[in-house]
C-alpha cells in the first residue's frame, strides 16, 4: 500500500534517542530543547528559533505576541486564504482577531494577489500567507501590498520546509514564521513545531508565552533587570504577560536534532518525485491545473482536475489500487461548519474549483520509482483514450 507517510524515524534516530534516555534524568524541556533550537536556526537562517509542542500552537503564539507587540486592537482583521489548515484560522480568532477570508490562486495555491488588496480595510492589520503543500507564494508581491498598506506579514510554512522564495528559504520574509514538525511532514519531532522570527522582541515574547509568561524563561543576561523591576514579586514565579504551556520535551528536540541531519535528503528525495510525478502527469494536458515549481519543497502529489468527474475517476482508481489519498488540506474552509458565519463559500471560486475537484497522495522519501510507475498505469488506465 502507498500511505501518505510511512515509519519516518530512521534506525540512528532511535538509538540516539535510547542513547538519551538511558543517560538523563531530565526530559522536560531544557539543553535539548535550545540545541535544537539553535541547530534549527542554522538551518533556517534565521536568528531566534522556539521549540513547542505542535504547529498549531506555534501559530496561536506567534499571532498573540505579534498582537501584544505591536498593540493591535482586539477584532482586528487579518486576511487567511480560504485554503489553509484550519488552525491557521482559528488561531485568529483565538488571539481575538477577525480572520477575512482570500480566495487562493491556482498557480501557487496561495492568495489571489489582486484580491488579497482589495480584501485591505483600515482595520486590516496582519497578512497570514500560507506556503500550502510545499508551494512558496509569490513574496514580492505580498510583501509589496503589505509595505504599500503598512501591514504585518506573518508566514506559516508548516508544509514548506525549505522551499524558497526569491532565493531565501520562505519564512525569512515576514516579521515571523511558524512550522510543523508532525508525524507526516517533511521530518518529525512526532508532535513538534518551531517559531521563527530575527526579531529580539518578539522572540522574548515567544519564549515568555510559550511557558505560562514566566520571567525565568528569558535569557538570562535580563533575569536581574526584572528582579528589579519587580521586587515585591519572587523571580521565580514572575510572570510578565498572560501565556500558555505550550513546551516540549528533551525527547521530542532529541528526535528533531537526528532528524534534522537528514532534512536536505528527504526534501531532495521528494522534489526529484515531484519532477517526476510533473511528467507523468503531462499527457493528462489540461484536464489537471498545473504548478509553478520553482523553490518548492514538495509535501505531496496534488491532483485538481477542471473537471469533477475525472477527479472521482482517478481518486476512484487509486484506491483501488491501494494508493491512499486525502483532500487538499481544509479544502475551501467557508464550506467547514465552523467559518460558515465568515462568508459564502460560493464567493471564493479557485477554492471552489480545489474543494470540488481536487485531492492529493502521498510523496516521501519512500516513494520510488516502482510506486511512481504504478501512479502512471494507474493514470493511464483511468484515462486511456488521452493518456499515451
Amino acid at each position: 500500500m502507498w500511505k501518505l507517510q510511512e515509519n519516518i524515524l530512521e534506525k540512528s534516530d532511535k538509538d540516539k534517542l535510547s542513547d538519551f534516555i538511558a543517560s538523563t534524568d531530565r526530559f522536560t524541556q531544557f539543553n535539548m530543547v535550545k540545541l535544537f533550537e539553535k541547530e534549527w536556526s542554522k538551518w533556517q537562517g534565521c536568528k531566534y528559533s522556539v521549540f513547542v509542542n505542535s504547529g498549531s500552537s506555534a501559530d496561536l503564539l506567534m499571532l498573540d505576541a505579534v498582537k501584544e507587540h505591536h498593540a493591535l486592537p482586539d477584532n482586528c482583521e487579518v486576511l487567511v486564504p480560504a485554503v489553509t489548515w484550519t488552525t491557521n484560522v482559528t488561531s485568529v480568532i483565538q488571539a481575538k482577531m477577525k480572520p477575512v477570508f482570500v480566495d487562493i490562486n491556482l498557480d501557487d495555491l496561495a492568495f489571489d494577489y489582486a484580491g488579497l488588496e482589495k480584501a485591505v480595510t483600515p482595520e486590516t492589520k496582519i497578512i497570514l500567507i500560507t506556503h500550502l503543500l510545499g508551494l512558496p507564494a509569490n513574496m514580492a508581491k505580498v510583501k509589496a501590498i503589505a509595505e504599500k498598506r503598512g501591514l504585518i506579514v506573518l508566514e506559516d510554512c508548516c508544509e514548506s520546509h525549505g522551499a524558497r522564495a526569491e532565493g531565501r528559504k520562505v519564512g525569512n520574509h515576514g516579521a515571523a514564521s511558524t512550522f510543523s514538525f508532525y508525524w507526516g511532514h517533511h521530518m518529525t519531532t512526532i508532535e513538534g513545531g518551531m517559531l521563527c522570527t530575527d526579531s529580539e522582541e518578539l522572540n522574548d515574547l515567544f519564549l515568555l508565552k510559550r511557558s505560562h509568561g514566566l520571567a525565568r524563561e528569558l535569557d538570562p543576561s535580563k533575569h536581574d533587570f526584572y528582579r528589579k523591576k519587580y521586587p515585591e514579586v519572587s523571580f521565580d514565579f514572575l510572570f510578565l504577560t498572560h501565556g500558555y504551556n505550550f513546551r516540549n520535551t528533551e525527547l521530542h528536540a532529541t528526535i528533531g536534532i537526528e532528524q534534522l541531519k537528514h532534512l536536505d535528503r528527504y526534501i531532495g528525495i521528494r522534489n526529484g518525485n515531484h519532477r517526476k510525478y510533473s511528467e507523468i502527469i503531462s499527457p493528462l494536458g489540461d484536464k489537471v491545473y498545473r504548478f509553478a515549481a520553482e523553490g518548492i519543497s514538495s509535501f505531496c502529489l496534488p491532483f485538481i482536475f477542471r473537471d469533477r468527474k475525472d477527479m472521482e475517476l482517478l481518486r476512484g482508481k487509486c484506491r483501488e489500487a491501494q494508493i491512499e489519498t486525502r483532500p487538499i488540506v481544509g479544502a475551501n474552509l467557508l464550506r467547514q461548519p465552523c467559518f460558515r458565519a465568515y462568508g459564502d463559500y460560493r464567493d471564493f471560486h479557485n477554492a471552489e474549483i480545489l474543494h470540488l475537484n481536487g485531492f492529493y497522495i502521498g510523496n516521501n522519501q519512500f516513494v520510488d520509482d516502482e510506486r511512481l510507475n504504478k501512479l502512471k498505469e494507474v493514470i493511464k488506465d483511468s484515462f486511456e483514450a488521452g493518456v499515451r
